[in-house]
C-alpha cells in the first residue's frame, strides 16, 4: 500500500467531526488529538519548530535552506469533518484500477457508487479510489489536505538538495463551523502567501469564491386549540412554507451550477406559536449578493403586509466574502500556481469554488491565500471518493510551488 494511502487511513481514523451544537473550539476534542498527532509526526521528521495552540490550531514552521531572502510560503488544510453526515469509524476501502463500473459500498443497505448517478466517476478509470463503506462519509475535506502537506513535507526533509525559502504549515480546527478564522493567529504565519488544499478537480486552482450570508428567519405564529382555530390560529409552520415559496425554485443549490448563486434553506425548528429557520445566500458577484440579501428582507416586509406585522423577523449576516478582489493584486501567485501544476503534467485550470475555505478570510486579514486541489469528490456524503494518483500529484504541485517560489527570486 501507498505511504499516502497508509498516511490518510491513520487520520480519518480520529473522529474529528465538527459538532455544531457546541460553542467552543475545538468542538470535538479528537481535534485535538489529530493535530498532537500530527505534531509528533512532523517532529519525527525534523520539523524543530511545531506548536499547538490552546484551541487546537498546529503551526509549523520549516526554516529556509537558503541565504538570499525569496517569500514565505504557507500550506494550510483543517482537522475537522463535515457535521451532517457521520465521521465516526471511517473505514476507507481502497479499489485498485477502477474500470468504471458501478462500487458496492454496502451490500447490507444496498449502498451504491455508480456512475450512472455521478458521472465524475469516469474521469478515474484506471486508478486507484479510495471509498467509503456506504455508512460515513470518507474525510477528504480536510484530510486529504493533511496528508498531501505532510507528504510534501517529507519530500522536502528527504532531499535537502531542494532550494527552498520559509515553509509554514497551517493544520485549523472547526473550519466546517468557521470558527478557524476566528481564533487564527496571523502573527504565526510570517508569510507573503499561501494555499489551502481542499476539494477540487485535479489540476484546479480557486481564486474565487461565493460571496456569503446566512439569514435567520423567525415567524411568530398563534397557538390555538385546533378546535377554536377558526379565523385565531396563525400557524407559525405553514407560514414559514410560505416564506420559502416566495424563494425562486430555480435559484436553489439543487437547481445551479457553475457563477449562479443560490438561496439554501437549510432547517426549520419549532411549532405553530413559534418556528426558526436559516436560509444560506450565497452570490460571486457583489451586486448579486447584495441583491440577494434584499430580496431575503423584501420578502418578509411584503408577507407581514399580508399576516400581519412583525410575523415574520429577518435578520441578514456575512459570513464571507469572494477573495478574488484580494487574489488579483497578486496575479505572480496565480502564475507560480499554474506553473506548479503543469510541472505535475496535470492541465491547470482556474475555477470558481462554491462555497468557501480558510483562505478566504485569511486573504482579508493577513495574505493571499487561494485554493489548490485536494482531490476529494462527493464531499459531505456517504458517497464521498478519492483518486489515489490526484493525491500524489496534489503533493507534486505543493512541492513545486516551494521550489518555484524560491527559484523565481534566486536566479
Amino acid at each position: 500500500m501507498k505511504e499516502i494511502v497508509r498516511r490518510f487511513s491513520r487520520y480519518v481514523a480520529i473522529d474529528t467531526q465538527a459538532d455544531e451544537q457546541k460553542k467552543c473550539c475545538p468542538s470535538n476534542e479528537n481535534q485535538r488529538l489529530l493535530a498532537e498527532l500530527l505534531q509528533d509526526e512532523l517532529l519525527e521528521m525534523g520539523v524543530e519548530h511545531v506548536e499547538v495552540d490552546d484551541k487546537s490550531f498546529l503551526y509549523a514552521h520549516m526554516e529556509a535552506n537558503i541565504s538570499e531572502h525569496v517569500p514565505a510560503v504557507a500550506f494550510l488544510a483543517h482537522l475537522d469533518t463535515n457535521p451532517e453526515v457521520l465521521g465516526e469509524n471511517i473505514r476507507p476501502r481502497l479499489v485498485e484500477n477502477y474500470q468504471g463500473d458501478d462500487i458496492i459500498l454496502n451490500r447490507g443497505k444496498n449502498i451504491i457508487l455508480s456512475p450512472k448517478e455521478f458521472p465524475v466517476m469516469r474521469e478515474y478509470i484506471g486508478d486507484d479510489l479510495l471509498v467509503t463503506d456506504g455508512t460515513t462519509l470518507l474525510g477528504a475535506d480536510g484530510k486529504a489536505g493533511i496528508a498531501e502537506i505532510m507528504e510534501a513535507v517529507r519530500y522536502i526533509i528527504e532531499h535537502p538538495e531542494i532550494r527552498h525559502g520559509d515553509i509554514y504549515i497551517v493544520f485549523t480546527p472547526d473550519e466546517e463551523l468557521g470558527y478557524s478564522t476566528d481564533y487564527i493567529s496571523m502573527e504565526k504565519i510570517p508569510v507573503d502567501f499561501g494555499f489551502t488544499l481542499e476539494g477540487g478537480t485535479p489540476g484546479e486552482i480557486n481564486c474565487e469564491n461565493f460571496n456569503a450570508a446566512i439569514a435567520t428567519i423567525k415567524v411568530n405564529g398563534r397557538s390555538i386549540h385546533p378546535g377554536m382555530a377558526r379565523n385565531k390560529m396563525k400557524n407559525a409552520v405553514l407560514l414559514a412554507q410560505k416564506f420559502i415559496s416566495c424563494l425562486p425554485e430555480s435559484e436553489a443549490p439543487s437547481s445551479t451550477l457553475d457563477y449562479e448563486g443560490y438561496y439554501n434553506v437549510t432547517d426549520i425548528l419549532g411549532s405553530v406559536d413559534q418556528c426558526v429557520m436559516t436560509c444560506h445566500i450565497r452570490d460571486f458577484s457583489k451586486e448579486g449578493y447584495e441583491a440577494r440579501k434584499k430580496r431575503i428582507q423584501e420578502t418578509a416586509v411584503f408577507l407581514n403586509g399580508c399576516y400581519g406585522e412583525d410575523t415574520f423577523e429577518v435578520s441578514v449576516e456575512d459570513y464571507y466574502l469572494n477573495m478574488k478582489p484580494k487574489i488579483d493584486c497578486y496575479p505572480e501567485i496565480k502564475e507560480i500556481a499554474e506553473k506548479a501544476i503543469s510541472m505535475t503534467g496535470l492541465s491547470p485550470k482556474f475555477l470558481p469554488v462554491r462555497g468557501g475555505t480558510d483562505g478566504v478570510t485569511i486573504s482579508y486579514k493577513g495574505f493571499p491565500c487561494p485554493n489548490l486541489f485536494s482531490g476529494g469528490r462527493n464531499g459531505f456524503s456517504v458517497y464521498e471518493f478519492i483518486s489515489v494518483q490526484t493525491m500524489e500529484k496534489a503533493v507534486e504541485a505543493v512541492v513545486n510551488i516551494i521550489r518555484l517560489a524560491a527559484a523565481d527570486y534566486t536566479k
